[in-house]
């Protein structure tokens, strides 16, 4: 059985239709009155069918045998007739649309924390492969870039259109020490947009970044206006990281700047939330996912949070990150063409079934 809070999200998932002309939608009192009329037209004819049985031998009343057929196509005229005054009143829905997707920046966790063996066959070795499944999914002129973070960050392969160089860039990548997960977004923000270098230079310095008006949050240096959170269309990042961090500037800290210049942050938790002991070079510790901190930085980004912690849990992550990145802009369109399309289709059948059935169009 489909459950109910299943079922409410995917009825909340269908577009919201609204009208440009909504008075137009009065027509469709007139539909009420064809159909009136339609029923009391066919209850007379059947009442002089009984009353005057000759008529049926000159084609003056409807055969009986033709039974449930007659209704068809008038049926199929009613209904078009509504998809045509839907269509007069210039119906538009918010749609999610192909996104105009030009780079994506792949940040990889290399911290020491990644060696961990909760996710087979290690954490890095996962998000190495999940990022190698997504590059594999990229349509042909999308550039990828990849950013090795550790205790530093560093672009380990500018942005490329070649998937081999890209995937390359990825196998290369080694468990090192320390996690600066802010400094990595900031790396993946100005690889993405070199003019918000300044502000992520700052941050990186540990100063304070430009700000627009009292009490406003990370914003763009002062000669570049604010946008919303998740509007930038060409380019976003993603994130492989456990989400432990210990150097550097705040997770917030970035992902707010990121925010502030609109680009999406999808962040993908490697790891386990209840963690795993972990043993390297004479000291033990338990390492866990920080599931919070990684949904923080999707969320005020305007981007999602995915979660890895086993096989099939990375090929879910990876299908369903790449149909949001090929399919995550939302916009309201006008879908007058669709009825009114859809309102021709219908009519025309009805009249190619009426002349199939009895010889003539109506």
């Amino acid at each position: 059985m489909i459950d109910a809070t299943q079922a409410l999200a995917a009825i909340n998932r269908l577009p919201a239709v609204s009208f440009l002309w909504p008075g137009m939608l009065w027509l469709m009192a007139l539909l009420l009155v064809l159909a009136a009329a339609y029923v009391w037209l066919d209850r007379r004819r059947r009442r002089t069918a009984v009353a005057y049985p000759a008529l049926r031998t000159v084609g003056l009343a409807t055969p009986g045998r033709a039974g449930w057929r007659r209704h068809v196509a008038p049926l199929l005229i009613l209904v078009a007739l509504a998809a045509l005054t839907f269509a007069i009143a210039r119906p538009q829905a918010v749609l999610t649309l192909p996104s105009r997707l030009d780079t994506v920046v792949l940040v990889v966790d290399l911290s020491g924390s990644m060696r961990a063996r909760d996710v087979a066959p290690t954490r890095i070795r996962a998000a190495q492969l999940a990022a190698r499944s997504l590059v594999d999914a990229q349509p042909a002129g999308v550039k990828v870039a990849i950013v090795a973070m550790a205790g530093t960050a560093a672009v380990a392969q500018p942005p490329t259109r070649s998937k081999e160089e890209a995937t390359a860039a990825i196998e290369r990548l080694q468990p090192q020490g320390g996690t600066a997960l802010g400094n990595g977004m900031l790396v993946a923000l100005t690889t993405l947009l070199p003019q918000a270098a300044g502000d992520a230079q700052r941050l990186m310095n540990d100063e304070e970044p430009s700000r627009k008006g009292q009490g406003a949050g990370v914003s763009p240096d002062a000669d570049t206006e604010a946008v919303a959170p998740g509007s930038y269309a060409p380019g976003a990042i993603v994130l492989f990281s456990d989400g432990e961090s210990n150097a550097g500037p705040t997770t917030l800290q970035a992902a707010q700047l990121a925010a502030a210049h609109g680009v999406r942050v999808y962040t993908v938790g490697v790891g386990t939330p209840e963690g795993v002991v972990l043993s390297v070079d004479g000291w033990s510790a338990r390492v866990k996912l920080d599931e919070a901190v990684l949904k923080q930085v999707a969320d005020a980004t305007g981007a999602e949070y995915f979660r890895i912690e086993d096989a099939s849990g990375m090929k879910k992550v990876y299908r369903t990150l790449g149909t949001r990145l090929a399919f995550d802009k939302r916009d309201q369109v006008e879908i007058t063409a669709f009825f009114a399309a859809f309102g021709a289709l219908l009519a025309a059948c009805a009249g190619m079934l009426s002349l199939w059935w009895f010889g003539r169009v109506m």
